[in-house]
């Protein structure tokens, strides 16, 4: 496997700061922020889409510190029914990774409005009332499956092997069912982008997604969550209050570690080479009480510690 971690989790350093920090780190590479929810300030995606001089340059200060560009991320809602750029940058994030032979794209499903003509998404998490299982087939059957068609063909296309979506709340793509029943539909470019602290605040369980998943793991993000089990004993995992107020949440993103130790931390990189991925290790950095380096750190020197980097070379002697 090898280990780096998501621009964004240095989003105020320049780009020459964010790279120098990955090598003084000791990260083999970076994933890459080009839009969407992120405002990218490394990443200048109407540059990088008009000029092949600025993606040689970029890719040149990659390699010119021994680094890799581990995946570029679009994450955003490109099914978002009145923000159509959200899809557009998610098109030009795949056509540009092609062009810089950059195999890997990471986004979100994406998560329509409940019916036409509705404003706002809407993100259906039971079955009853009746009226939510029409919402699901309008937004699986006339969104969602339409547009992830024309997405995979599009990935083909510009030689973009692995479409990697993440598992999060608030998008049609959530969970481990709703992941395999899209790239069922669309065909092996899909598969997730495995962030155990998303399924940590849904109830799933990280190391048996990882079983579940074997070959449709694309891509890895390193995040952790804190259960803040006083809270969530009154108000349940539904959090929707501030990301900022983390004593008065159920939960809440945190420093690897921080929320579970370094021997789940083992578990699942051991979890992720038993379901036979060799891939990045990405990690994301949105805690809020510790200063983004000082976290970045921690999570480095943890994950060094248990994961896996060489091949296996075991093999049962002859008798």
């Amino acid at each position: 496997m090898k280990l780096g971690f998501v621009s964004d989790s240095l989003g105020g350093a320049s780009f020459a700061e964010l790279l120098d920090s990955a090598a003084r780190l000791g990260v083999c590479g970076v994933e890459i922020n080009a839009g969407g929810w992120s405002t990218a300030p490394h990443f200048d995606l109407a540059a990088m889409k008009e000029s092949a001089a600025a993606r040689r340059a970029f890719a040149a200060a990659f390699a010119e510190r021994g680094l890799e560009i581990a995946a570029l991320n679009a994450n955003g809602n490109p099914l978002h029914p009145t923000q159509p750029e959200q899809a557009e940058c998610l098109k030009d994030t795949i056509r540009i990774a092609g062009e810089m032979g950059i195999r890997t794209v990471c986004t979100m499903s994406g998560l329509p409005a409940g019916r036409e003509g509705d404003l706002m998404p809407n993100w259906v998490v039971s079955s009853w009332p009746p009226e939510t299982q029409e919402i699901l087939r309008y937004q699986w059957e006339e969104k969602l499956l339409p547009f992830w068609t024309g997405i995979g063909a599009l990935a083909r296309e510009s030689g973009v092997e692995r479409i990697a979506i993440e598992l999060h709340g608030n998008q049609c793509v959530y969970n481990v069912p709703s992941l395999l029943k899209l790239r069922d539909a669309i065909g092996p470019v899909i598969g997730a982008n495995l962030d155990p602290s998303h399924l940590f605040w849904m109830g799933a369980d990280p190391l048996v997604a990882a079983e579940a998943l074997g070959g449709a793991i694309h891509h890895v993000h390193a995040k952790d969550t804190m259960l803040n089990a006083p809270v969530q004993a009154t108000a349940s995992l539904l959090e929707n209050g501030s990301l900022t107020d983390i004593p008065a949440r159920s939960w809440s993103y945190v420093t690897l570690g921080f929320g579970h130790g370094e021997e789940w931390w083992r578990q699942f990189c051991y979890r992720l080479r038993m379901a036979g991925y060799d891939g990045w290790l990405s990690i994301e950095h949105e805690d809020v009480l510790l200063n983004s380096f000082e976290g970045l750190e921690k999570s480095v020197a943890l994950l060094k510690g248990v994961m896996p980097v060489a091949a296996g070379d075991f093999s049962l002697q002859a008798i």
